[in-house]
């Protein structure tokens, strides 16, 4: 099976989480899926779980695999994970945020990605609480589409189970989660 032809939600499931068909030079995301590829690369990442004052969480469409995800990226060698999720957000959303406390560490082998250049990473992600300060929310060029979403909304969102894993315990919990 080529890359791009399994996206599963649940282990052994082999049910799409996404139903469009990846183009060339997708990104594709697997979950606990045998048949993924073995990951040949490890890098860190910050995401963040942003709340406005209404309670609703940040999210954004990927361009490119379609999913619906919160804002995330990878770390830059001169910043913090701090500004690696702030710049991130703003990135990807138009939205300023500042992080407040941590939701947890999440690198779970189980969520491979592979990208068209080669690379398959297990991703090691550190994701913050976050409130928004400023900018101008809108589409970007990682994003088709931007939304606070209601947390009982969610479930009508196409979104992987590795980044659902963080907005659930994030929402749910008080103490960070570490794998």
């Amino acid at each position: 099976m080529g890359v791009g032809a399994r996206l599963v939600a649940e282990p052994g499931a082999g049910v799409p989480v996404s139903g469009r068909t990846p183009h060339i030079g997708d990104r594709v995301d697997y979950w606990d899926d045998p048949a993924a590829p073995k990951p040949n690369s490890r890098k860190p990442s910050a995401s963040v779980l942003a709340r406005d004052g209404g309670g609703r969480v940040l999210l954004l469409r990927r361009t490119d695999n379609g999913l619906w995800t919160i804002p995330t990226g990878g770390l830059k060698k001169r910043e913090t994970l701090r500004q690696c999720a702030a710049r991130e957000c703003l990135e990807e959303t138009g939205v300023e945020i500042e992080t407040t406390t941590l939701v947890g560490v999440f690198s779970d082998p189980r969520h491979v990605v592979v990208y068209a250049d080669g690379e398959v990473r297990a991703p090691v992600n550190v994701c913050f609480h976050a409130s928004p300060v400023g900018g101008a929310m809108g589409p970007t060029g990682e994003a088709s589409a931007v939304a606070w979403v209601d947390p009982v909304r969610l479930g009508g969102k196409e979104i992987h189970p590795g980044v659902r894993r963080r907005i659930d315990w994030g929402l749910a919990h008080d103490e960070p989660w570490i794998d």
